[in-house]
């Protein structure tokens, strides 16, 4: 693993997944593919909530209500991603809650508007993340919670990765499909790395057990979201890429809520 290609791939990463400007020169011959860049979904993960991790730690810091430092840290992280996943889980919850059949689900998804289940999913998403970050902010110090929270965006993206790596496309058009499948030797160094960055960090913040529920969490969400998609639409779109790492990170901030509060 080259260092200059694995920092190209970050930088083409934080490209795809977020606003954040990267320089041209890590797109020079670019074809459109990530299926390599996808070992690297992980650390541009990390690095893109590492602001929104900031501004949730200095608010705390500062003196301000866990909850309100909560819905900081989200306005800034969905201002960086211009709300990218939340785009996913909104159509995909109309896709899969509205429709009965395959076809239907899918021809719903590609509309722009969002229906009942989208803004339905979408109040419980931030509902659910910004209390329990709020959780989070009032039973742990300003710096580990903020680290805390951006350990979770590397094991999120880790958690799409695996969703994209392990079903078809259910289109044959589509982001999806143009950015290639993920090359199925980076997907285990991608799984990797999430666990790695994640684990290490919840350890050092919190304590293994609290890491090895959380990972444990996060997995479970995965699989049982993965297993429902390929049910319903026999396949993944970018959309339920999306909407994966909202619920993984929906169960990961969950279970770190819930297990600080049963031990602390």
């Amino acid at each position: 693993m080259p260092a200059n290609d694995f920092i190209t791939d970050i930088a083409r990463a934080t490209g795809f997944l977020s606003r954040i400007p990267v320089a041209d020169r890590y797109f020079r011959d670019f074809d459109g593919s990530l299926s390599r860049a996808v070992r690297a979904f992980p650390v541009a993960g990390f690095l893109i909530c590492l602001p929104p991790a900031a501004v949730f730690a200095l608010a705390l810091a500062l003196g301000q209500q866990p909850l309100i430092a909560a819905f900081l840290a989200l306005a800034a992280h969905t201002l960086i991603t211009g709300a990218l996943h939340e785009d996913g889980l909104a159509d995909s919850a109309d896709g899969l809650g509205g429709a009965r059949d395959r076809e239907k689900a899918l021809l719903i998804m590609r509309d722009s508007r969002i229906g009942s289940y989208g803004a339905v999913a979408l109040i419980l998403s931030f509902g659910i993340r910004a209390s329990a970050l709020s959780a989070i902010g009032s039973l742990m110090l300003p710096g580990p919670a903020g680290f805390a929270y951006a350990a979770l965006g590397a094991l999120s993206r880790a958690a799409l990765v695996w969703h994209w790596s392990q079903l078809p496309p259910a289109r044959t058009d589509g982001v999806a499909v143009a950015s290639g499948a993920p090359a199925a030797e980076q997907v285990p160094v991608s799984l990797a790395l999430g666990a790695i960055i994640a684990g290490a960090i919840l350890w050092y913040c919190g304590s293994f057990l609290l890491a090895l529920l959380t990972l444990g969490a996060t997995a479970v969400a995965t699989i049982a979201f993965t297993s429902r998609t390929r049910t319903r639409l026999g396949g993944h779109t970018g959309d339920t890429i999306g909407a994966t790492q909202q619920i993984s990170e929906m169960a990961a901030l969950a279970t770190l809520a819930v297990f600080l509060r049963i031990t602390t």
